[in-house]
């Protein structure tokens, strides 16, 4: 089976052969100078959005100096918001009121956050999570619908709750270090479709022999 088109809006095509228009590949849409995100990594919305960077990232703003970034093959469900750096307010005074950004003059060098969201590759998050400021998910990580994710979270971890913690990991570390010598979200195109086989059969050893030298 081919993989899907990468640099297609719309990747998902209906039975009556009409795209659906509330999946798209985020490479396509996020038309946002501090957003990166990787091929064949895609979201889906119930409504869909005019501005798909604002609706997952509401809080970063032009100019912002944090950034969000998205590796290959993720999985994003409808809900989900990345709460990025530009959202934090101070919490060193005797206030956290934002009292520089209501000043021109101050506002464009003052932001206490600058952390980088970032989210690796293979990554699937559930229906209406919400990842915080600075958080880091690991490959092959799974969030539940509804956690909310602060800090680092280990590959291959799966996550739930509020505050989110680490329920389980998808598989032994054993296995889990060998996925990620592997890499194979990193495989040319041609390559992955030889490996789908593998990948959706759960077969290591597999997908193992076909690694590029």
């Amino acid at each position: 089976m081919p993989l899907p088109d990468p640099r297609k809006r719309n990747p998902i095509i209906l039975p009556d052969g009409t795209p659906h228009a509330g999946t798209v590949m985020l490479s396509q849409v996020l038309d946002h100078p501090n957003i990166q995100a990787g091929d064949y990594s895609y979201a889906s919305d119930f409504q869909v959005p005019e501005n798909w960077a604002q609706h997952l990232a509401p809080y970063l703003f032009p100019g912002a100096r944090e950034r969000l970034l998205i590796g290959r093959f993720c999985q994003i469900a409808h809900g989900v918001r990345f709460i990025t750096s530009s959202a934090n307010h101070a919490q060193d005074g005797l206030s956290c009121y934002p009292f520089p950004v209501f000043d021109p003059a101050q506002m464009a060098g003052y932001q206490p956050d600058t952390r980088d969201t970032v989210i690796g590759n293979d990554v699937w998050i559930g229906y209406g999570a919400l990842i915080l400021p600075g958080a880091r998910i690991g490959d092959g990580a799974i969030i539940g619908a509804g956690a909310v994710v602060r800090g680092s979270i280990p590959p291959y971890a799966i996550v739930t709750g509020n505050p989110g913690a680490v329920q389980s990991f998808r598989f032994p570390k054993p296995q889990i270090a060998r996925l990620l010598s592997l890499k194979w979200w990193d495989w040319p195109a041609e390559l992955l479709t030889r490996a789908e086989p593998a990948l959706l059969a759960g077969d290591l050893d597999m997908l193992e022999t076909l690694a590029p030298d």
